[in-house]
């Protein structure tokens, strides 16, 4: 057995794959066997329709399995937004159908969510490597103003056609890359987590993850020049990080501060000058340097000269913590944000002391095995360069002055425990942004 299969063998969700050039033909065998005497309907939009989903009809027709009439977005600024979840699910609660969804991020999530409401599961083929959600577990939805990680299964099976994702714009593989590259630095975080006793590792989804996820990252120019084989690499590294967010049953070993200021842009509605948004991808590609380069800085520390009664000293009370977030995010779309994560994950003085004593006494050891997850900041910004992902905030939109403050607004709109954490906790963060931002 090869790694997929494995990881298939012992999947929640996801029960059949296929990756490979040409397997699209290989969709209606994989929907009849899953889903015996079901009728399928696909969700798409009209490029995704056209790359794959008006052939993926006709194979379907031919095969006996009598497809409805196919649901398209037409909407040219369609996300993962819940109107959308509602506009959906209105249409295809009525049918007795079972939804492929073809394309990718958004219309995948969209077709997920709808489908756990109605109490249906799903098939999706993707149509770009754009991101690891294929194969995860949740759906990433803005609702009410917040991005919110929705709980519902993922696809019964998916397929990779790399033949039709080779098709997909360049930026769509340059975005894959950097959410895939963003695993580097969320890895960290949860061995950070780890080592202070916050959150223990769950060692098989984050060696799903991790355990090839450098050798999926050695080939950006690759990737660029549009080879095959380094697609499919790609392709298989991120729907590993899928995987382990089904057996884990959240989003921890695929997202850590890099993530959060993705999640924090699309809460702002960040836009860039043409109105367009940046994909999910290139905002993480800016996220996984911010936190590449804090990890530097962390590195750059002497941590067993912590003045860790100075640090309690100075630690806010959660009321006052709350208050400040309050004025923080009160012109916001998401008010209560700040007071909802913060009061998940804070830290008694107690709680603080003995995180920042087991900082102090083990710093050698914990900075060793840090140093071996992250990449240095220098050759980081030179592969997403390579792939042709953004490496500077401008890129995307974001001023240096809006990436700084982002850094302390990321750190409380999700109550997992990152390098911004102990940042926080070690009154380091203001020092470390000031030496970022001056070089």
């Amino acid at each position: 057995m090869n790694r997929i299969e494995k990881i298939l063998a012992n999947a929640s969700d996801t029960k059949k794959l296929s990756i490979g050039r040409g397997v699209l033909s290989q969709t209606p065998e994989m929907f009849a066997g899953l889903f015996p005497g079901k009728r399928p309907i696909i969700v798409a939009d009209p490029r995704t329709w056209s790359v794959a989903g008006e052939k993926l009809q006709s194979l379907l027709a031919d095969a006996g399995l009598d497809p409805m009439e196919p649901y398209l977005f037409t909407d040219p600024n369609l996300h993962a937004e819940w109107h959308f979840i509602e506009e959906l699910e209105e249409y295809l609660r009525e049918k007795d159908a079972i939804a492929i969804a073809v394309g990718s991020g958004t219309i995948n999530d969209l077709t997920k969510l709808v489908s756990e409401h109605l109490g249906r599961r799903y098939m999706t083929v993707g149509t770009a490597v754009s991101m690891d959600g294929y194969t995860a577990y949740g759906a990433s939805i803005t609702r009410n103003g917040a991005k919110q990680t929705f709980s519902c299964r993922a696809p019964l099976g998916f397929v990779a056609d790399i033949d039709v994702m080779a098709t997909a714009p360049k930026e769509m593989t340059a975005s894959g890359y950097a959410d895939l590259f963003a695993k580097i630095p969320a890895g960290a975080d949860w061995i950070l987590a780890e080592e202070l006793g916050v959150e223990s590792i769950d060692s098989q989804s984050f060696n799903v993850v991790q355990g090839q996820l450098k050798t999926a990252l050695c080939s950006p120019q690759a990737l660029a020049d549009g080879n095959l084989e380094a697609l499919h690499a790609l392709v298989e590294g991120l729907l590993m990080s899928g995987f382990a967010m089904q057996i884990h049953q959240s989003s921890r070993p695929a997202s850590g501060a890099d993530h959060q200021f993705s999640h924090l842009w699309n809460m702002e509605h960040h836009e860039m000058a043409d109105g367009t948004v940046p994909s999910h991808g290139f905002q993480v590609s800016i996220g996984t340097l911010m936190s590449t380069a804090l990890y530097e800085q962390f590195f750059a520390e002497d941590f067993t000269g912590l003045d860790i009664d100075a640090c309690v000293v100075a630690w806010p009370t959660l009321e006052a913590q709350v208050e400040m977030s309050r004025e923080m995010f009160k012109d916001t779309d998401f008010p209560t944000i700040g007071e909802t994560e913060l009061t998940a994950k804070y830290s008694t003085s107690d709680e603080l002391r003995r995180q920042l004593s087991t900082l102090r006494d083990n710093w050698p050891r914990i900075q060793a095995r840090l140093r071996e997850q992250i990449l240095p900041l220098a050759e980081v910004r030179q592969s997403l360069a390579l792939v042709g992902a953004p490496t500077e905030p401008e890129q995307i939109g974001i001023t240096k002055t809006r990436l700084r403050s982002s850094a302390i607004r990321a750190q409380q709109i999700r109550r997992r425990f990152t390098i911004l954490d102990v940042a926080v906790r070690t009154g380091l963060l203001d020092k470390w942004l000031d030496n970022i931002f001056r070089s």
